[in-house]
């Protein structure tokens, strides 16, 4: 095992601090534990949104101008 360091905002340290107290468990455990579920869920690892490729633009030439879309301001 090797020791890390995580930035985790105040509120979900209180939770992760209230299940550790419940389970009896130390609070290591539990981000471990949340670690290793995540990493096994369905989708976990694909990289995108779940969303990602859902829908269809009605424009064969997107890709090739994702610069101009994204960095051009459409209400200028």
């Amino acid at each position: 095992m090797k020791r890390t360091s995580l930035f985790i905002d105040d509120q979900l340290i209180k939770r992760l601090q209230k299940l550790a107290r419940t389970r009896g468990v130390s609070f290591a455990t539990v981000v471990r534990e949340a670690l290793a579920q995540y990493l096994t869920a369905p989708g976990a690892n694909t990289g995108v949104p779940s969303i990602a490729g859902r829908f269809r633009s009605g424009h064969a030439d997107t890709s090739e101008r994702v610069d101009e879309l994204l960095w051009t301001d459409p209400h200028a």
